[in-house]
């Protein structure tokens, strides 16, 4: 255990931003879960509507830095061509 004071707090930080950031991924994963079934259904409305909601998401989770911005960028083109595969 830490004995200086500002290894405390450091201990501290980083507990905090790991369990924001481990909340903020989940939410990232559920709503990319939600399109994939959408298109795994053949559901283009629903596929469409989801990818509206994941890759607001995924932006915010890029601008709080929770994801490197390619990394989101990465995340957004692969579900963008998976709904546009759908006839």
């Amino acid at each position: 255990m830490a004995n200086i004071k500002s290894a405390k707090k450091r201990i501290l930080v980083t507990k905090t931003r790991y369990e924001r950031n481990k909340s903020i991924k989940s939410s990232v994963k559920t709503a990319i879960k939600k399109v994939e079934a959408a298109v795994a259904a053949n559901d283009k409305a629903a596929a469409e509507a989801a990818l509206l909601a994941a890759t607001s998401v995924i932006d915010k989770a890029a601008k709080k830095g929770v994801y490197h911005k390619n990394n989101a960028a990465r995340k957004v083109s692969r579900l963008a061509q998976a709904v546009n595969t759908l006839a």
